[in-house]
């Protein structure tokens, strides 16, 4: 089997956001001695920079996901039998701390908090996979692989400008074969979807950031699942 191109690039990158703590008391001050962060953002508007329930719910489930990542990416270096599998695992573990610790200084600007455990599906998939060892743990870890970035893409797409989003999968496609190009991700962006209120605008810049790395992510877990199923039909 062929060995698999990792991207050793961390997941995401934050845009600075937020007031300082003068701006945030000199705010209070003018909306009736209100100091709560996640009411008043950067203009000073509550009316345009609420954190809505949307915001909060957005990065609690991308901070869970980003912690159990990190959790399975572990189990995946000490119990996994393909070195390919393990070196995702490692990339796993690498991008998606550096993740969490940006993901935590943007909730920290806007007093949203993040969860500090995991929820019971991912509970339930890291107990699932604790029992299993060798080739049957790669198979189910990389599957879970691709299913949970698959689902983190579903919520980074909701905070996208479909229509770009759009046009950037039909770029990295060859129009003479139709399959997928390498993309550098580092260089290649996706539009965030516009927003008056300037909180989430800024989560949906972070969204639109993160959204070609994971989807590398998601190439590269698909990539090492394929592997895998074909060498089992090779034994």
């Amino acid at each position: 089997m062929k060995g698999i191109a990792f991207l050793p690039v961390a997941l995401v990158a934050v845009f600075a956001v937020g007031c300082s703590s003068t701006d945030r008391r000199n705010a209070a001050a003018n909306h009736g001695g209100r100091s709560d962060a996640s009411a008043v953002g950067t203009t000073g508007d509550p009316d345009t920079a609420t954190v809505s329930a949307s915001d909060k719910d957005f990065v609690h489930d991308i901070g869970i996901a980003n912690t159990a990542e990190i959790e399975l990416g572990k189990m995946a270096v000490a119990a996994a039998s393909s070195a390919d599998v393990k070196k995702f695992g490692q990339m796993m573990i690498d991008d998606h701390t550096k993740a969490g610790e940006q993901l935590s200084m943007l909730a920290s600007q806007y007093n949203i908090s993040l969860p500090d455990q995991l929820d019971e599906k991912h509970r339930d998939l890291r107990n699932k996979l604790a029992g299993l060892k060798g080739a049957e743990f790669d198979r189910e870890y990389m599957s879970a692989m691709v299913a949970g970035h698959e689902a983190v893409l579903d919520k980074l797409e909701s905070r996208s400008d479909k229509a770009e989003l759009a046009n950037w999968k039909t770029r990295r496609a060859n129009p003479t074969t139709g399959k997928k190009e390498k993309v550098e991700v580092e260089t290649v962006t996706v539009v965030p979807e516009k927003s008056a209120n300037p909180v989430t605008m800024k989560i949906n810049q972070w969204a639109a950031e993160a959204y070609p790395i994971v989807y590398a992510h998601l190439e590269a877990a698909k990539d090492a699942r394929a592997g895998l199923k074909k060498r089992m039909t090779t034994q």
